[in-house]
């Protein structure tokens, strides 16, 4: 009786999930899957602190969750009570949750700031504030197997649907990252003037900061947004952030700034409570030449399902007749069906044809490469099929355009204070020596 009083009051627990046959979390009964991603979250937030009952009830919680594990692995047998106990005391000692923490990104030991990685996708975004030593509290991703490539890197599996998810449930922070979907503000816009941003993933952003207060943002989102029906679904985003006390700046960026050999455009937003700080921001950024050779592994190292057949390829040759062909080169296919033979690709598009991007006319990218083009470090784990990759990585960000912003906003805040300080109650400030 007691096991199940603690499962219950479990965070975010009232909140389960299950996947569908198409690899999508919805809300039903309790799943493995929400449980999972409570564990993997407070496995990487175990320094927490409060009061000496609330220490307590954190620790019986994972005890849980642990017991949860064990049973699905059928493993619980193998462990005592003791273990256990000892697990959730110290769990960077324990050998069970080696996947955890054996990841190409793991969780800094020690921090002084943190963030939230909201619509996290395979975390593109996340990458930079890793790199800087900022520690993720919290993650949200509806996707399961952009979930399942998430957890293969960072060690942690994001909480579903973020709609279901009451602000209160999420931990305090010092970042708000969101690469958020747009929806069309249209009939919504026809009933409420434009004044209202209920039904959208926006508003998700809305009411989480509007409940923290956090002091700094960062939003990435399509080109396309800014000029949305007649530029007012940006307003009403400019206009909401500002209610929320937010000083604003944003600007297009293009991956081909930035060492990428893909043209790539986005609207990046940053956000930020104290008017000193959006002051000291630019965008300024020195243009970083990109290189297509760079990114492309040897034709003899790709998989042979990767190349065009026959038909295709002659196809292209066709419609290149009397153009420019050089190499390397990635031809590009349009709607119209016309070619193009550029020296870097066009936006990966998650709904893109098969034949969408070919290498030299004649294969497509493989996964690597399609990381490549998007900036992820080499060591980011594969986790997933190819037709995933293709997927999550046509949903994902130019990562060295995100690391320019972040770096911006780590120096801002670094400038704050000489050693950093966070302001997050529960979990330990943690001074690097």
């Amino acid at each position: 009786m007691e096991q199940k009083k603690l499962i219950e009051n479990l965070n975010l627990e009232a909140f389960p999930e299950e996947i569908t046959q198409e690899g999508l979390k919805v809300y039903g009964e309790t799943s493995y899957e929400n449980q999972i991603a409570t564990l993997s979250h407070y496995l990487h937030n175990s320094d927490f602190e409060g009061t000496h009952q609330e220490v307590q009830q954190r620790r019986n919680e994972m005890m849980t969750l642990i017991r949860e594990y064990l049973e699905h692995k059928n493993r619980l047998q193998d462990y005592t009570d003791e273990d256990i106990a000892y697990a959730a005391e110290s769990p960077l000692e324990f050998d069970m949750f080696r996947e955890f923490y054996e990841v190409p990104f793991p969780s800094p030991k020690t921090y002084n700031h943190t963030f939230i990685d909201l619509f996290a996708g395979i975390g593109g975004i996340r990458i930079p504030f890793d790199e800087m030593g900022y520690h993720c509290v919290f993650s949200s991703e509806w996707d399961a197997k952009a979930c399942q490539t998430y957890f293969a890197n960072f060690g942690t599996v994001p909480f579903g649907d973020i709609t279901k998810i009451p602000a209160q449930n999420i931990p305090k922070h010092d970042v708000l990252l969101a690469g958020f979907p747009c929806q069309a503000f249209s009939i919504m816009g026809k009933m409420q003037g434009f004044a209202d941003t209920r039904g959208t993933m926006f508003f998700e952003i809305e009411r989480i900061l509007k409940h923290h207060d956090t002091p700094y943002i960062l939003l990435e989102n399509v080109k396309q947004l800014v000029g949305h029906d007649g530029g007012r679904t940006f307003k009403v985003i400019l206009e909401k952030l500002c209610e929320l006390g937010y000083h604003v700046k944003w600007k297009v960026l293009n991956a081909l700034d930035f060492g990428l050999p893909q043209k790539r455009e986005r609207v990046i937003i940053v956000g930020f409570k104290d008017p000193a700080d959006c002051e000291k921001f630019t965008f300024d950024i020195p243009h970083t030449p990109y290189n297509l050779a760079d990114i492309l592994e040897p034709d003899e190292d790709v998989d042979p399902t990767l190349f065009a057949s026959d038909h295709i390829i002659t196809k292209r040759q066709e419609k290149t007749v009397g153009k420019k062909v050089f190499y390397p080169s990635i031809w590009h296919e349009n709607k119209a069906g016309n070619i193009s033979v550029l020296d870097y690709s066009c936006a990966l598009r998650t709904g893109a044809s098969y034949n969408y991007l070919l290498v030299n006319g004649v294969r497509r990218p493989t996964s690597r490469e399609l990381l490549r083009l998007q900036g992820f470090p080499e060591k980011f784990k594969i986790a997933v099929s190819h037709q995933d990759i293709r997927r999550q990585t046509g949903n994902s960000v130019a990562v060295p355009m995100i690391r320019m912003v972040a770096n911006k906003i780590n120096e801002i805040i670094k400038s704050k204070s000489e050693h950093g300080t966070s302001e997050i109650k529960g979990f330990k400030k943690a001074a690097n020596a």
